[in-house]
């Protein structure tokens, strides 16, 4: 379903946070196998299921990798209570990929395709790094392409198709290694939506006629959507092995709306053979153009949408990871290596409503809570995330 998307994106980030931050000369990624089990839980979603991912090099100028991964959903978030049932639904994504060494460049292909019940993505995309002044500075460009069908699912178990949505994405970033012990990137970010951009089953409420009940319809999207994000990463080695990491992102769209994150991450090694992993995030954003929690009838606005994720809102979050390289040799592996991480996350958001008391709470609820003037909605989120790593 459309609905998970954001809590699924969040994951696959939570991967990639060093992604632009080179360390050394360009070389190909290498020889490794990963197991992964991840699982998020939280605002009546849980999320859970496995990926596998093997990459392979050859003579030190090709690397290739496929991956697997899946998500198992179960949802009875708010989004979906308030206007319809609990439901299940699975993901499963295929993702394959090389990358090539030219000299000082490396360049990158990829292909993935995810597949659910009612959503089809595929997604193209293409890289090139270059290594500059003795290999102290990398620059970094990056074009993908995706193209999704959307559907939505019937209670007869039938679906109609409802439209397609493409994405195009285009990156660049810089790194530069100071000193011995710093390295810095600077990266840009444009992003180019076009087509379907709603959730076909979210819907608006509207002020109910004197006398009558909330009113419900579909939401309005605009067609395009352009954003474009800018963020600054540091990572600074301490004497001791240790390392600090902080980034700070900004972003802002074309639906008006604009957002930054803080993150700070600490690692500490524990003896020869782990590694211990603390970090704070911080994230805020106002909401969109024509957002709003309760419209004054049904066709008000050309554009109106009621999705909590383009509200005003916050959110907090606390981790910590665990890494153990172990002692015990593999006859087929250089080494291998078992990680644990968990995350918790708070959710806060201005002005969505928790439209559940005035709809389906209990009687006193009910009575107490008039249309528009719930209280503000906040959910607290659990996110693990464990690893098995061989290196070969």
């Amino acid at each position: 379903m459309a609905a998970v998307n954001r809590p699924v994106q969040y994951l696959a980030t939570l991967f990639l946070w060093l992604a632009s931050l080179h360390c050394a000369a360009l070389v190909i990624p290498e020889d490794r196998a990963d197991a992964m089990y991840h699982s998020y839980d939280g605002g009546g979603v849980t999320i859970d299921g496995p990926s596998i991912l093997v990459r392979k090099g050859f003579k030190e100028k090709v690397s290739v990798y496929a991956n697997y991964y899946q998500d198992m959903v179960s949802s009875a978030s708010i989004d979906v209570l308030t206007s319809g049932s609990k439901y299940s639904e699975e993901r499963t994504e295929y993702s394959i990929g090389a990358d090539y060494l030219v000299d000082r460049a490396l360049l990158s292909f990829g292909y993935t395709n995810s597949t659910e019940s009612d959503y089809d993505a595929r997604t193209f995309s293409f890289g090139v790094s270059q290594d500059f002044f003795g290999d102290m500075t990398t620059l970094s460009l990056g074009y993908s392409r995706g193209d999704d069908e959307v559907r939505r699912n019937n209670s007869d178990g039938s679906s109609d198709f409802v439209g397609d949505a493409q994405r195009q994405r285009y990156s660049l970033g810089l790194s530069q290694i100071l000193t011995r012990r710093w390295i810095i990137s600077f990266s840009a970010e444009t992003v180019v939506d076009d087509g379907f951009l709603r959730n076909p089953y979210r819907q608006i409420r509207y002020i109910p006629s004197i006398g009558g009940e909330v009113g419900y319809a579909p939401e309005a999207y605009p067609e395009t959507r352009n954003s474009d994000a800018f963020a600054v990463r540091t990572m600074y080695y301490l004497p001791y092995r240790a390392s600090v990491r902080f980034e700070a992102r900004a972003f802002n769209d074309s639906w008006g709306i604009k957002a930054e994150n803080y993150e700070i991450r600490y690692t500490h090694p524990i003896r020869s053979r782990m590694l211990l992993e603390i970090k704070g995030r911080r994230y805020s954003q106002n909401q969109a153009d024509f957002y709003q929690d309760l419209f004054p009838f049904e066709n008000s606005h050309e554009f109106m949408a009621r999705d909590k994720e383009l509200s005003t809102f916050s959110s907090n979050s606390f981790g910590l990871g665990l890494t153990y390289e172990f002692a015990f040799k593999l006859p087929f592996a250089k080494k291998h290596s078992a990680s644990l991480y968990w995350d918790f996350i708070q959710f806060d958001y201005e002005n969505f409503r928790n439209a559940l008391l005035s709809k389906k709470g209990s009687e006193e609820e009910i009575a107490k809570y008039r249309v528009g003037e719930e209280p503000t909605y906040a959910f607290e989120a659990n996110v693990i995330r464990i690893f098995y790593t061989v290196n070969y």
